[in-house]
Formats: C-alpha cells, structure tokens, sequence
C-alpha cells in the first residue's frame, strides 16, 4: 500500500514573486488596496470596510494606511522586495496609502497615477435647481 501524502494549502501558493504592483483604488467612500503579480494575478487585497471601518469612515485617510498596511504584511511574508505602485481616483486616503507604501521599506520602481480623465466625453447631467 502506498502511503497518502497529505498537502496542506494549494499549488498556487507556492511560487515566489519577486517582484509586484500595487493598485490604489481612492474614491470618497472607500478605498481598496490590490497587490498583484507582474501578470496580474491578486496576491492579496485590502479595503477600508474589510478593515472594520463602517460609513464614513471609510473614506478617512486612516482607513486607507490601515488597508495598506494589510496588504504590505501579506507582500513582506511572501517575500516581495520591489512593487510598482498605480494609484487611481480622487479619494483621500490616496496620499496616505502612498505614504504607507514608502515607509514600509519595500522598494518602489515608479509610481504613477493612473485615473482615467475625460476627454470633454459625457454630457454632465443639468444643473440642480434648489
């Protein structure tokens, strides 16, 4: 009879990055930190309601460090030394999740704001009328 080895987590889990991106996703309700690999795939994710925050304290530039700050331990235990970081929206936590990044001594290759602006697209809806 041949003994059954028993494998505990799954196979995805064990390949080593080396190297990550960070997304910043700020809007004024909330904000959501991705960590991902160069091709794509979620490593792991955080956001200011996952963190326990509720309302409008979702949007405060400490809910945004805290979920940082999550994603960054998960990024140090798998042993990733150098993220790009892409930040997007107009939010405030976006400064203060930056700001965690950077004193979390992993190594930044670029940072780059990534919003999309219009280009004169959409007709913006009439002005309110109180």
């Amino acid at each position: 009879m041949s003994k059954t080895i028993k494998r505990i987590g799954s196979l995805r889990n064990e390949h080593r990055v080396l190297k990550g991106v960070i997304y910043v996703q700020a809007s004024f309700n909330n904000t959501i930190v991705t960590a991902t690999d160069v091709r794509g795939q979620v490593i792991s994710w955080s956001s200011a309601g996952a963190c326990g925050f509720k309302g409008t304290r979702r949007g405060t530039p400490f809910a945004a460090q805290t979920a940082a700050e999550n994603v960054i331990r998960t990024l140090m235990d798998r042993g990733i030394g150098r993220v790009e970081v892409m930040i997007s929206g107009p939010g405030r936590g976006r400064d203060t999740a930056l700001r965690t990044i950077r004193r979390s001594g992993i190594l930044l290759s670029f940072v780059r704001d990534v919003t999309p602006l219009p280009h004169n697209g959409c007709r913006p809806p009439k002005k309110r009328r109180v």
